[in-house]
């Protein structure tokens, strides 16, 4: 191939009067390269000439459906094809993809909080080694929108129980209570999210709301952005706490350190959004947010059932015995996080058990089925008379 060295000695010596061909023996090339040099006036470009796309000429469609807001490839696929298009819809994904960036909606205002205003809350999940073995590790973070102080508490649950109690457990270690919560759309906080209007939260979630004064707020669906500050949080903590400590000797040792954890770093980092130590900006929200109210809010499972004939209920796959007397009436089951089953009737406790598997068999206390099993045993008496003039009749 000519270089441009070459075809500026090409020039020169056609312009002195020297024969193609001559040129040619002394570049050594063929003369019909040097004759179609002098045409073109230059050197040959690098490469073949690029081909045109099959989606050249339907790329003014395409970029009118996305400014109408038309992103799905297939749908975009199935427009073109409409007017002629046979390629792949590969083309087409590679020519929206750039564009995606600009899509309306993808670019987010940071919405900053006032102080006292907002707590976000979500969950995260690790595995790590508790008392040498490999364990689910569920953890709830809590983060305040103002200072971005945060707080956590690991757990081997996220049901309701562990949910509420966490969001105490956080509002006790800041020393107050936002107005607002920020929750995702568990069940456990919301049973019907909705991207308008109000949506239907759990009615225990409520009273926990009630309780603490703050109002319940749910993310939209599918745009948990909403809450992007205390999702950065689950991976700050995975990536930092959970990898400066593998190993934990129990559930409680686990917590202590996670207390120590945040008070040491996480308290003390240069939040980088608002460019400032966490724990001095939190100095200036904590007067603002509410007081802590002044009974604890009671986290423990909550559920109704009916006594049966045999004065046995049913909770959570197994059965508990409760008092005969309390037959066929509706009671009141509590189970802590401690795995105490409690029984009411009325606000008055009928009696305890401890969580047990179905497979260990029922729990029981003879005391509650004492005077029923009196009642079954008594066996009729009759005279001793009575069985010998029987005997004088066979």
């Amino acid at each position: 191939m000519l270089k441009k060295e070459d075809f500026a000695v090409m020039k020169a010596l056609a312009e002195s009067g020297i024969y193609q061909k001559d040129i040619a023996e002394k570049l050594g090339v063929h003369p019909k390269t040097v004759s179609r040099a002098l045409k073109r006036g230059r050197a040959p470009g690098k490469g073949r000439p690029v081909k045109e796309s099959k989606l050249e000429s339907y790329k003014p469609i395409i970029d009118r459906l996305l400014a109408e807001g038309v992103w799905n490839a297939v749908v975009i696929l199935r427009e073109i094809q409409e007017q002629g298009y046979d390629g792949e819809i590969t083309l087409v994904r590679k020519y929206i993809r750039p564009k995606r960036v600009l899509r309306p909606g993808r670019a987010t205002v940071r919405y900053e909080t006032e102080p006292g205003q907002q707590m976000q809350s979500d969950w995260g999940e690790v595995k790590t080694q508790i008392a040498g073995q490999t364990v689910k590790v569920r953890f709830i973070v809590n983060e305040l929108g103002y200072s971005r102080r945060f707080h956590f508490w690991c757990t081997d649950s996220l049901d309701a129980e562990h949910t509420y109690e966490g969001i105490i457990r956080s509002f006790e270690y800041f020393g107050g209570v936002t107005a607002q919560v920020l929750v995702d759309n568990q069940k456990s906080t919301v049973l019907q999210p909705s991207n308008q209007g109000q949506p239907r939260f759990n009615e225990r979630f409520l009273d926990l709301a009630d309780c603490y004064g703050f109002s319940p707020r749910a993310c939209r669906p599918y745009r948990a952005r909403t809450k992007g500050k205390d999702e950065r949080m689950v991976g700050y903590i995975k990536q930092h706490f959970f990898v400066r400590y593998r190993s934990f000797e129990s559930w409680a040792h686990l917590n202590q350190l996670a207390e120590r954890w945040l008070a040491q770093e996480a308290d003390r980092r240069v939040q980088g959004t608002v460019k400032e130590v966490v724990a001095e900006r939190f100095e200036r929200e904590y007067p603002l947010l509410k007081c802590l109210p002044e009974q604890c809010y009671d986290t423990s499972y909550l559920e109704h059932r009916k006594v049966g004939w045999d004065g046995y209920i049913h909770v959570r796959g197994n059965r508990y015995s409760v008092p005969i007397q309390w037959v066929n009436q509706t009671v009141v089951v509590r189970i802590g996080l401690d795995d105490e089953v409690r029984v009411y009737h009325a606000d008055r406790l009928v009696t305890r058990h401890r969580l047990q598997s179905s497979e260990l068999g029922w729990v029981t206390t003879p005391e509650h089925h004492a005077a029923l099993w009196q009642s079954t045993l008594k066996v009729e008496q009759r005279p001793l008379e009575a069985y010998q003039e029987a005997s004088q009749w066979s």
